[in-house]
């Protein structure tokens, strides 16, 4: 057999396999996966199952499974922008989870393939499986195989059971003992579960691995799942297990969904069920509409757009500066003889105030009645868009609105006569 064929017959071998993997792969859909703030060590799941038909037209996540059942990809869907807590997110487009001997690794691709770090900013994730099958440990990996650290500063999770709890510890590349975040001070925690995978609670431990309260006299937070795995409800109590406030100023908190499992309602109470304050969570699962500009919005943004022109006509630099924002942008056409081309050339707004003071001193730059005219293009909520016209330009300007005031932030102008420009 020639060099030629063997190769053939490995690639035709290579496609067959391929085909036969994909073929034993199982997909299952699901609109949500899981929340999770209390540990990497909860497994990944999905809630709200959908058929692949349902899958196509709504924000959702794959779920990949080889034949001896095990979760070998995630493709993720999910395009709903409500906030999500690091562990509770994936933030990758794939997921491949491969499985050898007491190890279970996940890499992080992006749509062409490339990889890319996770929600917790790391690269490759490593879980250790003790002689039961259980998560012992997890280390983090960069993209050269080398051990990092995640956003909270943390290297390595290490598990282990006792009695009903399982006892977890973090650590650094320098082996130093770390947080359960960095904005949350549980140092040694034990985690209590139902049987459906869920977290109870959340213990903050000393040396001895005894409940005790942390700085701020906290030493537990519980959870509360309904029976569509959404987190309905979250506390937080003290050795004694006395519900407490915690330092973001709440004891009790209460999340809300709708029928198809999307977060919509936060609710928070002290320990006494005294409402504190509530919030719709925004997301563009449901996207509310702008209504039409006011009239007043309508009449200040012709009068901060012909008031910059005005502010040049009449020599007003007060107006020039309250018609421009601070972070203006103001560009136009301009041609480099340096380098033989055309070139992109912008006035800073300080500029601009000074223009306002000297620049039409001469009375001579604009006819004795300037021709100033405003066409509003669009105006929606907090921003517009406007077509000015003097007798010298043409120009695009953009407004917007901070602290009830309208302000031009962005324009883009060229000379009326366009004879002016080469091309």
């Amino acid at each position: 057999m020639t060099l030629k064929k063997i190769f053939l017959l490995l690639f035709v071998l290579l496609i067959t396999s391929i085909t036969l993997a994909q073929n034993n792969t199982t997909n299952e859909y699901y609109r949500h996966l899981r929340y999770n703030h209390v540990s990497p060590f909860i497994k990944i799941a999905g809630t709200y199952p959908i058929d692949a038909t349902t899958a196509k037209n709504t924000s959702h996540y794959i779920f990949k499974y080889n034949d001896k059942e095990e979760l070998i990809e995630i493709v993720n869907h999910h395009y709903f922008t409500e906030r999500r807590h690091p562990l509770a997110s994936i933030g990758a487009y794939r997921t491949i989870i491969t499985y050898e001997n007491d190890q279970e690794t996940r890499i992080y691709l992006d749509k062409n393939g490339k990889r890319v770090m996770n929600d917790r900013m790391v690269y490759k994730e490593v879980f250790t499986l003790n002689k039961k099958g259980n998560y012992a440990k997890l280390t983090f990996f960069n993209v050269n195989n080398e051990p990092m650290e995640s956003n909270w500063g943390i290297s390595e999770y290490n598990w282990f059971k006792k009695k009903k709890m399982v006892i977890e510890k973090r650590y650094n590349l320098k082996n130093e003992p770390k947080n359960i975040s960095d904005y949350f001070e549980f140092g040694i925690t034990g985690m209590m579960f139902r049987k459906d995978g869920t977290p109870i609670a959340n213990y903050n431990l000393n040396e001895e691995l005894k409940i005790t309260n942390n700085s701020e006299g906290v030493a537990s937070y519980q959870d509360s799942y309904d029976v569509n795995g959404n987190h309905v409800k979250y506390t937080y109590h003290d050795e004694n297990n006395t519900l407490v406030m915690n330092k973001f100023g709440l004891s009790i908190g209460i999340k809300e969904y709708d029928a198809l499992g999307n977060y919509i309602k936060q609710v928070s109470y002290d320990p006494n069920m005294k409402l504190l304050r509530e919030r719709d969570i925004t997301s563009n699962q449901y996207v509310k509409l702008s209504a039409k500009a006011s009239q007043k919005d309508s009449l200040e943004i012709k009068r901060i757009s012909l008031g910059y022109l005005i502010a040049l006509q009449e020599l007003k630099p007060d107006l020039m500066n309250e018609v421009m924002n601070d972070s203006l942008n103001k560009v136009t056409l301009g041609y480099s003889r340096a380098h033989k081309k055309e070139i992109v050339t912008s006035i800073s707004r300080k500029r601009m105030i000074e223009n306002a003071e000297s620049w039409n001193k001469s009375n001579t730059k604009f006819p004795p009645k300037p021709s100033n005219q405003i066409i509003i293009l669009d105006i929606y909520h907090r921003i517009a868009t406007v077509k000015l016209y003097s007798d010298n330009w043409v120009e695009y300007l953009h407004l917007i609105k901070l602290d009830d005031q309208w302000s031009i932030i962005n324009l883009l102008w060229q000379h009326k006569d366009i004879n002016r420009y080469p091309y």
